[in-house]
């Protein structure tokens, strides 16, 4: 996976947030500030505009940059959380031109470690925790059971929908939705759902 797959990548996100831009923010408005959709389709587009200004050279330069992006461009908790995976995954990344799938489930520890020292969240919280740890555990084992990298995404993939789907029955306890105590229970998460999304997308982007 080369810097050309991770742009891909970008792409794919941007994509998928904007379709469903709409989706995300009712998801929001149910047990947050109905904003949530439209910061990160603002802030995805930021960001390919960026690329497209910078042609970073590594994937691990290209995300250090979609995540500075999205930090300066996002809004409420979504940009520095966002933001936070984008740069430690790329920071993890180093200098390598080419990454495997072993160095990119690192790379997606290391952002899985950055949202929760931001955001102090662990699994249960109802949180895109929910969505990006099991996405995380899930590529590592495929990685550790030898399967090929697209099957391996696509797991990672399959395991960030059913963590944000496993949002729904939860009390929220971080975040704006913890304030609303069991009234956060029957809704889905806006950023697992969103993070859900992310994992498509780089399943996605395998597929070009």
């Amino acid at each position: 996976m080369n810097t050309q797959f991770f742009a891909a990548w970008i792409e794919e996100i941007a994509a998928a947030v904007r379709a469903q831009r709409d989706h995300l923010t009712q998801l929001d408005a149910a047990i947050g500030d109905a904003d949530h959709g439209a910061n990160l389709d603002r802030g995805f587009t930021a960001a390919r505009e960026a690329l497209a200004g910078a042609s970073p050279q590594t994937p691990g330069a290209l995300l250090v940059l979609v995540g500075s992006t999205l930090i300066r461009k996002v809004g409420g908790a979504s940009g520095p959380l966002y933001g936070t995976a984008f740069r430690e995954m790329g920071k993890a990344f180093g200098e390598a031109a080419e990454i495997s799938p072993a160095e990119l489930s690192t790379g997606l520890n290391a952002a899985l470690s950055g949202v929760q020292r931001l955001g102090a969240a662990a699994e249960g919280d109802k949180t895109m925790v929910d969505a990006l740890a099991p996405a995380a555990q899930a590529l590592a084992q495929a990685v550790r059971d030898g399967l090929k990298p697209e099957e391996a995404l696509e797991a990672a993939a399959a395991a960030a929908e059913q963590g944000a789907r496993a949002t729904v029955p939860l009390q929220a306890r971080k975040g704006r939705a913890s304030y609303l105590g069991p009234r956060s229970v029957g809704h889905e998460d806006p950023g697992a759902a969103s993070t859900a999304l992310l994992f498509g997308a780089l399943k996605a982007a395998a597929s070009r």
